[in-house]
């Protein structure tokens, strides 16, 4: 859950004028009451330390509905498993708010661990669309949009300066320069996040939905992804490793292992969240100065990105359910979501923001994020999602590795998912 894992550790000192939520009754020292009362926020280890201070903020001016914050494992799939192992314990869960990764929505509310909410009660109509229906199963609000995420292509921009080119727009660019101008200068060529986990999930849809494609439809009840365009999309990961300009030991990274390859002047290119462009471009770095920002290339234009990114959601048993509403409007109010990108270089859900020239100063990518955002898809939607997730992995590994090939890759694929749909 890159969300939580963002360049740069700071100090937050929130002060907010929270007037509007006193005038709902949040007067200091008032008694809990209908519903109102402390809290528990579970969500990802918090690896910049940003969090902790940004709720002192909320429980300065809410003595009466304190939070209590419980991190888990910075791994998005020990977080879901301890997560779900909380939840199906009914009455006796730990969890009233959980921050939970956008695609298990879907599931968490098929299972019916979280409680849907109502939409008038938060500004959905200032965030950016696209994330909204991360937050949405059935037609019915079970979330909350809190931090989004689309992945980025990075590039070094005086290596390609130096080559006279601009940064690629198609796959074909791409291929062509990660096999020539890379090794002039000593580099790798392209690298994403392909260890088995579910960012390798993240860069097959990434591929398959840049080729047109997609890999379930209506809820997870539909397969759709035995197609010309997923072959495509598979096909362009594994020719990569075949042919070598993604080298093999990109076949070992996850966001953090990627992100210190680019910084530590390894490749040329690489597919990751904003949080990595941050990194690369801090004090530090080897390529300081040198980083550029670019949508992901497609076979004939630009290509898809995968939303990324956290949904805030209500345990169906929290103890303060109306405290827990209040909580994540505020956490996800234009003053706070500003620190939350200010403070944690987390690309926020508020659309204003992106439009904003201080912040667009200091964050360049911002621009470039908001067009990725508001062209990108969801992962697949489905109550099983932990299941496809790991059939995705384990089918798109082997083609990677050059034990099947695309076609026979996504057949297999095909079927996997088949039986997952029809449980």
């Amino acid at each position: 859950m890159r969300w939580i894992h963002a360049a740069g550790r700071g100090l937050l000192v929130l002060v907010v004028v929270l007037t509007g939520y006193v005038a709902a009754g949040a007067q200091a020292g008032e008694p809990p009451a209908g519903g109102r009362g402390p809290l528990t926020l579970a969500t990802a280890g918090d690896l910049t330390g940003y969090l902790g201070p940004l709720l002192e903020g909320w429980n300065r001016a809410h003595p009466g509905e304190k939070v209590t914050l419980v991190e888990l494992p910075d791994s998005a799939d020990e977080t879901r498993a301890q997560m779900a192992t909380d939840l199906r314990d009914g009455d006796r869960s730990r969890f009233d708010v959980l921050n939970i990764d956008v695609n298990w929505t879907s599931e968490f509310a098929a299972a019916g661990w979280i409680r849907p909410l109502p939409r008038d009660r938060f500004p959905l109509k200032s965030f950016l669309q696209p994330v909204v229906d991360t937050a949405t199963y059935d037609g019915q609000l079970y979330a909350v949009p809190y931090v989004t995420n689309a992945g980025l292509l990075l590039y070094r921009k005086d290596v390609l300066a130096k080559e006279g080119v601009e940064p690629p727009r198609t796959w074909a660019e791409l291929e062509r320069y990660a096999r020539t101008i890379a090794p002039k200068y000593g580099l790798d060529g392209y690298a994403g996040q392909f260890l088995p986990y579910e960012g390798l999930t993240v860069n097959a849809a990434e591929a398959v939905y840049s080729a047109g494609g997609s890999i379930l439809g209506d809820e997870g009840e539909r397969v759709t992804v035995d197609s010309a365009a997923a072959r495509e999309g598979i096909g362009f990961l594994a020719r990569g490793v075949r042919e070598g300009w993604i080298p093999r030991q990109a076949l070992t990274y996850k966001e953090e292992e990627s992100k210190q390859a680019f910084q530590d002047g390894r490749l040329l290119f690489l597919r990751n969240w904003p949080y990595a462009y941050v990194g690369a471009s801090a004090p530090g770095s080897k390529v300081a100065g040198d980083v550029g920002a670019v949508p992901l290339p497609g076979p004939d234009g630009p290509g898809t990105s995968v939303l990324g990114g956290s949904n805030l959601a209500v345990s169906a048993h929290a103890r303060h359910p109306d405290s827990a509403a209040r909580l994540i409007a505020y956490l996800t109010s234009e003053p706070v979501q500003r620190q939350v990108l200010t403070r944690g270089a987390l690309p926020p859900v508020r659309a204003a923001l992106y439009a904003d020239p201080e912040l667009i100063s200091r964050f360049p990518y911002l621009p470039t994020l908001r067009q990725s955002v508001l062209a990108a898809e969801p992962r697949p939607k489905s109550p099983r999602y932990d299941q496809v997730s790991l059939v995705v992995q384990a089918v798109v590994r082997d083609a990677m590795a050059g034990r099947q090939t695309p076609e026979a890759a996504v057949r297999r694929l095909a079927r996997e998912l088949a039986v997952i749909s029809n449980r």
